[in-house]
């Protein structure tokens, strides 16, 4: 018995000799809980809304109130006329717009019928869905407490145009976020498990005592990845196109800039995880937990980022996958020009500078 217990001592000094293993081990159950509780939601909140009313009168104020009331929708802004509303969608300013027919409320009144068109962004067509359904469902609430009211109401009918994506394909939605999914694990774990894996066998000093400078021994360990993702790029491309019938409708010299960009992102985040770790194990815990989990549940992928909480949403603003998949869906889905997506590329811009300086500072020429 004492033999058993001076053993299971030795297994717990061991562990706990190994800081940077037991502390992902104790903290990956809480941050996973703190992110599938808060980031999985099927509800869409925080819908940015514009409202095109050629005359503004009592009913239409009335509906708008009660949408700007909800919890699911905000009215960001007043447009006056059809080119304003493209803008805030290409902006980003907002994912839907209510535009009232001319003479709203005195054809609600005489004629018994007044339209109200929901112009939703469906670059994401599972999100657009819902927050359709649920503008509808408002209106249709509006028209029935006004029935109730008057006792002879008229009826609103409410018309839906989904713009990017007419045909609600998921597959508009979903490549966007394979492209980052595949960008991140091939560049960024790879690459860190790749290094690491030379530490850990003894052959990196080897490596950094020969004749060539240590920056070119990096590059050869990272380029056959940085190729492998531009295999992987242009095969998903491909696929998109021919297969799923996903067309490019921006630029695809722009589509490929921003994706070159992104690959660069990753492949020095892998870097960075290996001037850190010394380990393959501890390496693949911190790509996983660091960048596979958030790149899937903070990026917009899967569930709408605007539905999080306060603090998700500022957690996601340093996944880099949550602005490239931005990019990418503006460029192929909505048709904008890389001009248009500067601030998704200015921010990749800054990571990539960040990550490279980091790894270059902490990267040692000599193991001890």
């Amino acid at each position: 018995m004492k033999q058993l217990m001076s053993f299971i001592r030795k297994e717990f000094h061991h562990i706990l000799r190994d800081k940077p293993t037991i502390m992902i081990l104790l903290m990956m159950p809480i941050i996973q809980i703190l992110l599938f509780g808060f980031a999985l939601s099927t509800e869409v909140k925080n819908t940015n809304v514009v409202v095109l009313t050629p005359q503004s009168d009592v009913e239409t104020q009335r509906i708008i109130n009660r949408v700007n009331a909800s919890d699911y929708f905000d009215v960001v802004g007043m447009v006056h006329n059809s080119s304003e509303i493209d803008n805030a969608f290409r902006d980003g300013k907002a994912q839907l717009a209510m535009v009232f027919e001319n003479n709203f409320s005195d054809n609600l009144k005489h004629n018994g019928v007044a339209h109200v068109q929901l112009i939703a962004d469906a670059s994401d067509a599972n999100t657009a869905k819902t927050f359709t359904f649920y503008a509808t469902n408002i209106i249709l609430n509006s028209q029935r407490d006004l029935t109730a009211q008057q006792s002879s109401g008229g009826i609103i009918q409410p018309e839906v145009k989904m713009l990017y994506n007419p045909q609600m394909k998921s597959a508009f939605n979903f490549v966007p976020g394979v492209l980052g999914m595949i960008m991140m694990l091939i560049c960024a774990m790879m690459t860190s498990v790749s290094i690491v894996r030379e530490k850990e066998m003894g052959t990196m000093e080897v490596l950094l005592v020969s004749p060539m400078h240590p920056i070119y021994t990096i590059l050869s360990k990272i380029t056959p990845y940085f190729l492998l993702s531009l295999v992987n790029f242009t095969t998903i491309i491909l696929l998109s196109v021919f297969v799923l019938k996903v067309p490019i409708m921006g630029s695809l010299l722009s589509l490929i800039a921003v994706s070159v960009l992104f690959i660069f992102v990753a492949l020095s985040m892998g870097l960075f995880i290996s001037t850190i770790t010394s380990s393959q194990l501890v390496a693949l815990l911190i790509a996983g937990m660091g960048m596979m989990l958030p790149a899937t549940l903070l990026s917009g992928m899967i569930y709408p980022v605007e539905n999080m909480p306060f603090v998700l949403r500022l957690l996601s603003d340093i996944v880099p996958a949550r602005w490239y998949i931005a990019a990418v869906k503006d460029i192929m889905i909505k048709g904008l020009s890389i001009g248009d997506v500067m601030n998704e590329v200015g921010v990749l811009v800054f990571m990539a500078v960040f990550f490279v300086t980091i790894s270059l500072k902490k990267f040692k020429v000599r193991l001890e």
